[in-house]
C-alpha cells in the first residue's frame, strides 16, 4: 500500500474541493448573502489543509490496483465530510448528520433530500447542492487525473475504481487524454443545456442549477414544487437533457470522430432508447385519464421515465399517485439505470443485457447440451472475467440491499417506503415512493438509518467494491 501517494491524492481532493467552494461564495456575493462568506472561509481552510497534507511530493508516484480503490473511496468520503460543513456553519442545516446526508446525496448525484423547504436555503447553498451534482457526475478524480502528473497505469487504476459500468474504455492511448475528452464533452453538453433553457425563458439561476443537475443526473431542484412550475417546452428540454446524459459518453466521442455507424450500432444505446420508448408509451396510456390532454400525459410520462432511468430524480408530478402499473414500471427503471460510461446510476443497461444473454445461453445449453456458444456483446465475445465480475456485482448488490432494508426498517416505516428508499439511494435515484416519494423527504429516518443510506449512496456511485474494500482487513496490510 502506497500510503504517501494516497495522502497526496487526498490532499489534491481537498484543494480542488476548496477551490470549488469559491463558486458558491461568488454566488452568495452576487446575491448579497452572508452565507457566501462561510463558503469562502471554509473553502480557503480546505485549500490550506490540502497544502499541509502534501507539503512534500511522494518519491514513489505509483498507484497500484488496491491503492486505486482506497484512493477513490476515501476521496469521496472526504468530499462529503468536508463539503457538508458550510451547511452547518450557515445554520441552514444545523445537524451535521443531515448536512452530510444532503451533500453526499449531491456528490453521488442521488438527489435524495432531508429538506422540506428548499426555498428557505440561500442562493449560495442552492448552488452548492446543484454544483455538487455536476462535480460528482463525471467524478472529481477524473478531473484531477487531467491535472496530476502520474503514470498511465496509476491513472487507469483510479479510473477503473471511479468509472461506472463493467468495463472502462480509453478513447485515446493516453489515459489522461481520455479524462480531458470526457470533461470537454461533459462541459460542452452542460453549456448547451443551459443555453437551451435560457432561450426558453427560464431564469438564469434556475437554468444553471437545473442544467448541472441534469448533467450529473442528480435531482436537487431549487423550488419546493420541483420542475412542475416550468413551461412544457422547458420540461421537454430537461427531458432530452436527462436522457442525453444517460448515454455512454463513448457514443458522443464516436459521433465527434465521425464514426456514426459504430456509435448507433451499440446494443446498449439501442436498448436504452427502446426501454425509454416502451416505458414512456405504456405510462402515457396508463395515466392518460389523470390529465387534461394526451400531450400533457405524454410529456409527464416521458419526463418521469427519463428522470428515473437516468437516475436524475427530477419530478413534475407526484407519481406516487399514479396507477400501480405505472409505479411498478418506474421501480423497474430504478434498478435498470442508465448506460455504462454515463453519469447515471443503477445496475446499468449493459449488465442487464449481458445477464439476459447469459440466461439465454444457459437455456440453450439445456436444450442442446453439446452446443458451445460464447456470449457476444457488440459483436465482441464477453470475457469470462467480465461475466464473473457481473455475477459477483449482483450478489454483492443484493446483500447490501437486503442488509440496508433490514437496518432501516427499525425506524418503523412501511415496506414500500423502506424498499424504495434503499432503491433510491443505492441506485442514486433520489425520490422513492410513499413516505420518501417526490413530495416527501428522508428527514424522518434516524441517524443510524441515515448513515446506512449515506453508505448506500456512496457504494452505488462507486459500483460497490471501492467502498467495501475499506472494510476488508487485508486491504491495510503491507505488501510482501
Amino acid at each position: 500500500m502506497n500510503y504517501k501517494m494516497i495522502r497526496f491524492v487526498i490532499s489534491w481532493v481537498l484543494k480542488v474541493e476548496g477551490m470549488l467552494m469559491l463558486f458558491p461564495a461568488l454566488v452568495g456575493a452576487m446575491y448579497q448573502e452572508k452565507t457566501g462568506f462561510a463558503y469562502l472561509i471554509w473553502g480557503l481552510l480546505c485549500i490550506a489543509a490540502g497544502l499541509i497534507l502534501c507539503f512534500r511530493k511522494p518519491s514513489n508516484m505509483e498507484i497500484y490496483s488496491r491503492d486505486g480503490f482506497v484512493c477513490v473511496s476515501l476521496s469521496w468520503v472526504v468530499l462529503g465530510v468536508f463539503g457538508a460543513v458550510p451547511f452547518v456553519i450557515t445554520g441552514e442545516i444545523p445537524f451535521y448528520i443531515n448536512a452530510l446526508f444532503e451533500i453526499v446525496s449531491g456528490f453521488t448525484t442521488t438527489g435524495a433530500s432531508i429538506l422540506s423547504d428548499v426555498e428557505a436555503l440561500s442562493h449560495a447553498s442552492l448552488f452548492w447542492r446543484s454544483f455538487s451534482h455536476w462535480i460528482g457526475g463525471m467524478g472529481v478524480l477524473v478531473f484531477i487525473l487531467a491535472l496530476l502528473p502520474m503514470k498511465g497505469g496509476s491513472v487507469m487504476n483510479l479510473m477503473k475504481a471511479e468509472s461506472p459500468g463493467p468495463t472502462v474504455s480509453k478513447f485515446v492511448p493516453r489515459v489522461r487524454g481520455t479524462a480531458k475528452i470526457l470533461y470537454q464533452i461533459y462541459l460542452g453538453m452542460t453549456l448547451f443545456t443551459i443555453a437551451a433553457l435560457l432561450l426558453s425563458g427560464m431564469k438564469t439561476f434556475d437554468s444553471v442549477t437545473l442544467a448541472m443537475g441534469a448533467a450529473g443526473t442528480g435531482g436537487f431542484a431549487v423550488l419546493n414544487s420541483g420542475c412542475a412550475v416550468y413551461t412544457p417546452l422547458q420540461q421537454w428540454i430537461l427531458t432530452i437533457a436527462m436522457i442525453a446524459f444517460g448515454v455512454n459518453f463513448n457514443f458522443y466521442y464516436l459521433m465527434l470522430c465521425k464514426k456514426g455507424k459504430a456509435a448507433i450500432s451499440s446494443q446498449e444505446v439501442r436498448a436504452y432508447f427502446l426501454i425509454i420508448l416502451l416505458a414512456g408509451g405504456v405510462i402515457s396510456w396508463n395515466t392518460y385519464p389523470m390529465y387534461h390532454s394526451i400531450g400533457e400525459a405524454v410529456r409527464t410520462a416521458f419526463f418521469q421515465v427519463g428522470s428515473i432511468i437516468t437516475t436524475t430524480g427530477y419530478s413534475t408530478t407526484d407519481f406516487d399517485l399514479w396507477p400501480e402499473l405505472s409505479k411498478c414500471i418506474l421501480v423497474m427503471l430504478m434498478f435498470i439505470g442508465a448506460c455504462a460510461g454515463s453519469t447515471g446510476g443503477g445496475i446499468k443497461v449493459s449488465r442487464i443485457l449481458i445477464l439476459l444473454k447469459t440466461v439465454k445461453k444457459e437455456l440453450g445449453s439445456i436444450v442442446h447440451p453439446r452446443s458451445i456458444k460464447r456470449i457476444r456483446f457488440d459483436d465482441h465475445p464477453v470475457e469470462h472475467e467480465v461475466l464473473r465480475a457481473i455475477n459477483v456485482f449482483l450478489i454483492v448488490y443484493l446483500v447490501i440491499y437486503s442488509f440496508s432494508m433490514l437496518i432501516i426498517s427499525i425506524d418503523g416505516f412501511s415496506f414500500e417506503t423502506n424498499f424504495t428508499a434503499v432503491a433510491a439511494t443505492l441506485n442514486n435515484i433520489g425520490p422513492g415512493l410513499d413516505q420518501v416519494g417526490p413530495t416527501s423527504n428522508f428527514f424522518g429516518y434516524g441517524p443510524v438509518s441515515k448513515l446506512i443510506l449515506i453508505f448506500d449512496m456512496l457504494a452505488g456511485r462507486l459500483e460497490l467494491f471501492p467502498m467495501l474494500i475499506l472494510f476488508y482487513p487485508s486491504t491495510w496490510k503491507k505488501r510482501g
